[in-house]
This record gives structure tokens, C-alpha cells and sequence, in this order.
């Protein structure tokens, strides 16, 4: 059960550097198509990609808190 706590816990860090990444790239090609490509939507919308990471990482580190108690049982 603790190597699973691990593998949770790397994977919930590793989602969230995926992504700020994702995030903020599309906030750049979002800038950018406003400016040069009439783009209507705002650039803040590119922040709504972060909603499904965030549920990712929320349920990473609830399973990795979980595998953790259990381990010390």
C-alpha cells in the first residue's frame, strides 16, 4: 500500500505541472488569436482547462492519504 501512496502522490505532482503547462499555453494561444486572429472569446477561458487537472490531482492525493493510513495499519 505504500508504494501505491507513492505512485499517487508523483502522480498528482506530475499532473499539476502538466498542467500549469497546458494551461499556460493555451492562455498565450489565446492572447495571441485575440490580437492577430479576432478571436471573441476572453483568455481567461483558457483557465476552464484546469478544472478536469484539478479533479485529477484532487483524487490523486485523496488516494494517496488513503494508501498512506492504511499502510501504517
Amino acid at each position: 500500500m505504500k508504494k501505491l501512496s507513492i505512485i499517487f502522490g508523483l502522480l498528482a505532482a506530475l499532473l499539476s505541472d502538466i498542467m500549469c503547462a497546458v494551461v499556460a499555453y493555451n492562455y498565450r494561444d489565446m492572447l495571441c488569436g485575440i490580437e492577430h486572429a479576432g478571436y471573441s472569446a476572453p483568455a481567461s477561458t483558457a483557465f476552464l482547462l484546469a478544472i478536469p487537472y484539478l479533479i485529477g490531482i484532487v483524487i490523486c492525493i485523496v488516494l494517496a492519504i488513503t494508501f498512506m493510513k492504511k499502510s501504517n495499519h
